[in-house]
């Protein structure tokens, strides 16, 4: 059964920084990060594939920064200067297909085939 592990989620305050991880159980040469905070719909925040291509949603531009360790299963997101409304739950997830992460097609929740349970993450002003 093909699953994805979040790590890293916690309680910090603004201006602060989280590290997410995301083990998964099979080696994907395209990868995602989402969220989805109470009363809204599931975000894009990034995408990366395993050549080093990324893709960021607007709100998360210049402030978070994915990577992807593929020989470790492994995917990453360092997100700093952290702001309250970047309060959520945070999703690691699978595109369909592996084109996703050349473009921002993977930032698009319909383009996913697998979801990772989630972490929760709060910021606080």
């Amino acid at each position: 059964q093909e699953r994805l592990l979040e790590s890293g989620g916690g309680s910090v305050q603004a201006g602060g920084s989280l590290r997410l991880s995301c083990t998964a159980s099979a080696y994907y040469v395209c990868l995602a990060w989402f969220r989805q905070a109470p009363g809204r719909e599931r975000e894009g925040v990034a995408t990366a594939n395993k050549l080093g291509t990324t893709r960021y949603g607007d709100s998360v531009k210049g402030r978070f920064t994915i990577s992807m360790d593929h020989a470790k299963k492994t995917l990453y997101l360092q997100m700093d200067y952290l702001r309250p409304e970047d309060t959520a739950v945070y999703y690691c997830a699978v595109p369909t297909f592996e084109s996703s992460c050349k473009t921002t097609d993977g930032l698009v929740p319909q383009s996913i085939a697998i979801w990772g349970q989630g972490t929760q993450v709060t910021v606080s002003s």
